[in-house]
């Protein structure tokens, strides 16, 4: 608001253009790097080599390219990185969580072998930190993770799913959507099911997160849960939390104390 003209009149000032492509830019993400399958990420095979790895994980209806930044940060700071093309239609994220979380599984498992990688952390955004947790609870994922960190996660599920049922046809193209939206089937199991113990479960969510608000990101410990965490954020979109510093900082700082904590679990417990 702005005093202009004549004495007394409030005027509003007009909305900047570039401001609202900037706030559309931070929930969505930019159409040409993150929606494209033509700007792919460099991929490389030096990740087992590093003391500490990471997976990315991305979400509904975007590409692996959304990690372009993190990847940089991640790997100049000394950690090998990488991440999987989980595409459905047109190479989008649109199959189900459930399916992925198998399917993220298997290709591991294939990784670990060839590679000899042992352990690693993971960093899911939105939906891709569902399939983190699915794989880490239910599919056997638990000794070869040092820790999970979502970003602007639908813990609980997210009503803007709703407009995903409807641009997948009511589930005629996915019903991936239908698997977000609040008191899902797929949602309510994960929260049902209790998170290993021995494996840092951080949720980073933003009050400015309009895709996925941060009350649907929000984890609420169940007795036994002791290494859950939620770490909010002011001001960041819900595509942003992929690349604002701050919220690499805070990634950075998890990964350091979840690797320390790591080194203590029983040999059992560890990746094979």
């Amino acid at each position: 608001m702005y005093a202009g003209g004549l004495a007394g009149v409030v005027v509003n000032k007009p909305t900047s253009p570039l401001r609202t492509w900037r706030a559309l830019r931070d929930q969505l993400g930019s159409l040409r790097s993150v929606y494209s399958r033509n700007n792919k990420i460099v991929r490389r095979d030096d990740f087992a080599k590093h003391e500490e790895t990471v997976l990315l994980l991305h979400g509904f209806f975007q590409t692996r390219n959304v990690w372009e930044v993190m990847e940089d940060r991640l790997r100049y700071d000394g950690f090998g990185v990488f991440s999987f093309d989980l595409g459905g239609i047109m190479g989008l994220n649109t199959r189900r969580p459930r399916e992925l979380s198998e399917l993220v599984a298997e290709k591991i498992e294939r990784i670990c072998q060839r590679t000899g990688l042992k352990s690693f952390h993971i960093v899911g955004h939105s939906k891709g930190g569902l399939i983190a947790r699915d794989y880490v609870q239910h599919l056997g994922g638990a000794p070869r993770v040092k820790s999970v960190v979502t970003l602007g996660t639908p813990h609980h599920g997210t009503p803007t799913a709703a407009i995903g049922v409807t641009l997948m046809g009511m589930g005629l193209l996915s019903r991936s959507p239908w698997d977000l939206l609040p008191n899902s089937a797929y949602v309510r199991r994960l929260k049902e099911d209790v998170f290993p113990a021995d494996v840092p479960l951080v949720s980073i969510h933003s009050r400015h997160d309009v895709v996925c608000p941060w009350w649907a990101s929000v984890l609420v410990p169940k007795p036994g849960e002791t290494s859950v965490k939620n770490r909010p954020v002011q001001g960041v979109g819900h595509t942003a939390l992929t690349y604002d510093p701050g919220v690499y900082l805070i990634v950075r700082q998890e990964f350091r104390e979840a690797a320390a904590l790591y080194k203590q679990r029983p040999p059992e417990r560890q990746g094979r």
